[in-house]
């Protein structure tokens, strides 16, 4: 059964995770994406993390359902090929720094030229001009400089950190993702292609803005500064392990100091009201963590569950394939992978009536449909045997 994307052919240039995710996203909603790695290593996430043979976990996660194609895109004959492809795609998608693919010869203008219809994406840390443009960029660097890093800061010595995953690259392939199926559509109307732009800057700020830049709106109007959201919730240590809970209204509020049998609480002033609770957010995590100190993960969670207050016991990461919720949700699958063998991931988050909940494809190898891609834009055997011995393809 096909999925909403089926018939959309996409040129994947991207690496590492931000495009390639984004790409990914799209492959999973039936998109036939061309992955075009260099010859040699291919995209570098490859090698990231548990590897076998050239098939990375990470590698594996966000490039099912793509075909590979090895190219040397410095030589005449490899960008010849690049060329044809991108004639009859749909979308383009590169995440070099600013002024490379130029000097490739595969800017915007030039395969605009050729195919007027092409959805042009061109991906960055920072933009593609400006002070910071011409950087090396990965995900920390964008944490430190969006205010990410800031936002997590310890309370009590203030010390910045870093969220433990690469948060700033998958909320900028989300943003990718939702703004390329956007530009299709729009195209609908206009019957032409467009240049998109977007950098991993942009969209961590865009992102943190409405909880953690609160603080930073109001401008003619400011009110007094208020407690970061994050400083209304936190981990509290039980006999056993963690847990978390947040409460925001009264009834909330109410029905976890009733869980906890702490009446106190709830009759302390400070407390009395959303508004009370938000600016006293330090002695109300403080009393929260009291109140559940001497109970076990699985006696705490009954009685929230009883009073219905929201609440989890933290998982460890080994734990979350067990989970009664995330099993019947099927959301962890385990598939074969004809190099790599067994292979756990998981099944694409969003489902669509139609759209198969399984991979078509598993996660390709360097190269692994080079020839049948050439063949798709009328390359001969023989033309495939002197691009290859050429060094232009493999």
């Amino acid at each position: 059964m096909a999925g909403p994307l089926t018939g959309v052919k996409i040129l994947d240039l991207s690496a590492v995770i931000a495009g390639p995710m984004a790409t990914g996203l799209l492959a999973d909603q039936g998109a036939d994406v061309v992955k075009v790695e260099p010859i040699g290593t291919g995209d570098l996430c490859r090698w990231l993390g548990p590897n076998h043979k050239g098939l990375g976990a990470m590698f594996a996660a966000v490039n099912r359902n793509k075909r590979s194609i090895a190219l040397n895109l410095k030589s005449a004959e490899g960008k010849a090929v690049l060329l044809d492809l991108a004639k009859t795609a749909d979308v383009f998608v590169q995440n070099f720094r600013p002024g490379a693919i130029q000097r490739m010869g595969l800017g915007y203008d030039v395969l605009k030229a050729l195919n007027p219809r092409l959805i042009y994406v061109s991906m960055s840390g920072f933009g593609q001009d400006g002070p910071y443009a011409k950087r090396r960029v990965y995900d920390p660097v964008v944490q430190a400089m969006s205010g990410f890093a800031d936002s997590q800061k310890d309370k009590t010595t203030k010390a910045p950190q870093l969220i433990q995953s690469i948060a700033c690259d998958k909320v900028t392939a989300l943003t990718a993702a939702q703004a390329i199926t956007a530009a299709l559509f729009g195209r609908v109307a206009s019957g032409e292609g467009q240049h998109l732009t977007l950098n991993m800057l942009d969209a961590t700020i865009a992102f943190l803005w409405p909880d953690a830049f609160y603080n930073y709106a109001l401008l003619d109007n400011p009110a007094p500064p208020s407690p970061d959201f994050a400083d209304f919730y936190g981990i509290m240590k039980v006999r056993d392990g963690w847990i978390t809970t947040i409460t925001l209204s009264d009834d909330e509020f109410g029905d976890f100091c009733r869980a906890v049998d702490r009446e106190d609480i709830k009759a302390d002033p400070r407390f009395a009201d959303v508004f009370k609770r938000m600016a006293n957010a330090a002695a109300l995590k403080a009393a929260f963590a009291e109140a559940v100190a001497n109970f076990t993960a699985a006696e705490i969670r009954a009685k929230l569950e009883a009073e219905d207050v929201p609440h989890a016991v933290v998982q460890t990461r080994d734990q979350v394939a067990d989970d009664p919720q995330v099993v019947h949700n099927a959301q962890i699958v385990v598939r074969e992978h004809p190099v790599a063998g067994r292979l756990r991931g998981v099944r694409p988050a969003a489902r669509f009536g139609g759209l198969p909940s399984d991979e078509r494809l598993p996660a390709p190898l360097l190269g692994q449909q080079t020839d049948d891609i050439l063949r798709e834009i009328g390359r001969s055997d023989a033309d495939i045997a002197a691009l290859r011995a050429g060094g232009a393809a493999a």
